[in-house]
């Protein structure tokens, strides 16, 4: 037997496509909105992170050169 007689089988199985659909939609629009509204000083700290070495201090909004 096929795999979709197995889903022939399921009551309201069109229903799913729509729901993970709608899930999908709304994670990435709640995700764009965060981003839109994050603060850049938040950002700039999360940047600077792999760069930085264990002995500095990371200043928000500071740029950190390594030469």
């Amino acid at each position: 037997m096929k795999f979709t007689y197995y889903l022939e089988r399921v009551a309201d199985v069109e229903i799913w496509p729509i729901v993970s659909l709608t899930i999908f939609f709304i994670f990435f629009v709640c995700l764009l909105i965060w981003v839109l509204r994050a603060d850049q000083g938040y950002i700039a700290h999360m940047a600077d992170l792999p760069v930085a070495d264990g002995n500095q201090e990371v200043v928000p909004g500071k740029e950190v050169r390594h030469e």
